[in-house]
């Protein structure tokens, strides 16, 4: 059988909650509402998230704290969860 190639992209709720400093179940929220494209495999419709999709963010996270004192849009998100 051989492996599908996108599934060699593609990284867990695990995995992109440790590269993102985050808890799990943010970043299902975040999946929830959009922030996070996040795509359904099998039957149970488990979350997986494109590598690009990740690296994209973290560029975009990073040209945005460099180059701009206003809060990113996931500084927004983070500031919303921790205020609850």
């Amino acid at each position: 059988m051989m492996k599908n190639n996108l599934n060699d992209n593609m990284l867990t709720v695990r995995e992109v909650s440790q590269i993102l400093h985050v808890h799990s179940n943010t970043l299902r929220r975040w999946s929830d509402q959009g922030i996070i494209k996040a795509y359904r495999i099998g039957p149970r419709g488990d979350r997986r998230f494109k590598q690009e999709d990740i690296s994209l963010l973290l560029t975009e996270e990073s040209k945005n704290s460099t180059n701009s004192n206003e809060p990113s849009e996931i500084d927004r998100v983070t500031q919303y969860v921790m205020s609850r």
